[in-house]
């Protein structure tokens, strides 16, 4: 029992680091004052607004009830750590604590100005031609396996399709909190080794992706002007129900002043296309205020985006063996069916605690 008396001892140490890092008294305090806000009148009228303030409650509300009832859990264990008879259940109490301390110690990590935001994620084809569009392709359904097996909402707000496969670009809004700060390190070149189907003699080829991942802004933070946004209304070339190919529902959105160009076609109505491609021309305006660089600026506008040799942040390689690795966390694994099916965990960690 002495071994389980030290890990419980370890298990309340470390507990008391990640208490002592957050403000009980104040996010009860946030958590009253938002809950106040719920019980307005008209507070339920703008359905979006409200949907996000009530799971930025919940979040908080989560917070703090895992703190209590992790202190509780760990105190009452230590209390019956005497007993020869509780040796098995407290074995199986340390293996739960630890996994339910080592996801709120990783939360922590996320406390820039934005991780909490929903985010929006988009993958674009770089240097390889139909190949690079197939690993485009291969990198969506990457992601959104990845975001079924969290739970996550997500939805396809733009996707242009490929020559003969795959696609050229796809965006997707990730209806989640937090989703940003999870998802922000994936920011980057994502490059493709193996035997291309698409040549005929079977020869080992290279391509490259780009993946691009900005939060969700809300209005009030950065206002646009309607008389700086130029409309312009075009056929859907994406899934998206009977009116597509049919009428104009797809939308694209070029802001004057900086040349930023967004677009939207995968919903049924030109209202909900101009709506997520507002989002996305917000959060574009949202971090070109924050470049101080002309690249980013340039980068932003997609003047000198190039995925290619010598961006790469992660490796994918499926031929001549299997090896993903990822370039600034050196971490690696040799099941790449896992992780091309969405086993991102190890990778996303290891950017969020040292990125």
């Amino acid at each position: 029992m002495e071994e389980i008396q030290a890990k419980l001892k370890d298990l309340k140490e470390r507990f008391k680091k990640i208490s002592d890092q957050i403000d009980q008294d104040s996010l009860r305090g946030e958590i009253r004052e938002i809950e106040t806000r719920t019980m307005k009148e008209g507070f339920w009228t703008d359905q979006k607004q409200s949907a996000a303030i009530s799971r930025q409650l919940s979040d908080k509300q989560k917070t703090l009830e895992t703190i209590e009832h992790l202190e509780t859990r760990i105190n009452n264990s230590l209390e019956i750590s005497e007993e020869s008879s509780m040796e098995e259940d407290l074995k199986k109490e340390i293996k739960e604590l630890e996994g339910i301390l080592d996801t709120f110690e990783f939360k922590l990590f996320l406390s820039n100005p934005h991780d909490e935001s929903e985010a929006i994620l988009s993958v674009h084809s770089g240097a390889g031609g139909v190949e690079a569009m197939d690993w485009t392709a291969m990198l969506v359904r990457m992601y959104q396996r990845y975001f079924e097996k969290k739970g996550w909402k997500y939805e396809v707000t733009d996707e242009i399709p490929g020559d003969e496969a795959g696609f050229k670009e796809v965006s997707m809004i990730i209806h989640e909190s937090l989703a940003y700060g999870y998802l922000k390190g994936e920011k980057g070149t994502h490059r493709l080794v193996r035997q291309s189907p698409f040549n005929a003699d079977n020869l080992r080829q290279t391509s490259f992706a780009l993946v691009e991942v900005l939060p969700v802004i809300s209005e009030q933070e950065v206002k646009i002007d309607e008389k700086d946004v130029e409309f312009a209304a075009f056929r859907s070339s994406g899934a998206g129900g009977q009116n597509v190919n049919k009428v104009s529902t797809a939308v694209r959105l070029r802001h004057i002043p900086t040349g930023l160009v967004v677009s939207a076609q995968t919903e049924r109505s030109q209202l909900q296309n101009r709506e997520n491609a507002l989002k996305m021309l917000t959060a574009k305006l949202w971090v070109l205020r924050q470049a101080q660089d002309k690249k980013m600026i340039e980068e932003l506008k997609g003047g000198a985006t190039q995925a290619s040799w010598g961006t790469q942040i992660r490796s994918y390689v499926l031929h001549p063996y299997h090896m993903v690795k990822d370039l600034r966390t050196q971490v690696e694994t040799s099941d790449t069916e896992a992780v091309l099916d969405g086993d991102l965990d190890q990778f996303i960690e290891a950017e969020v605690r040292k990125l």
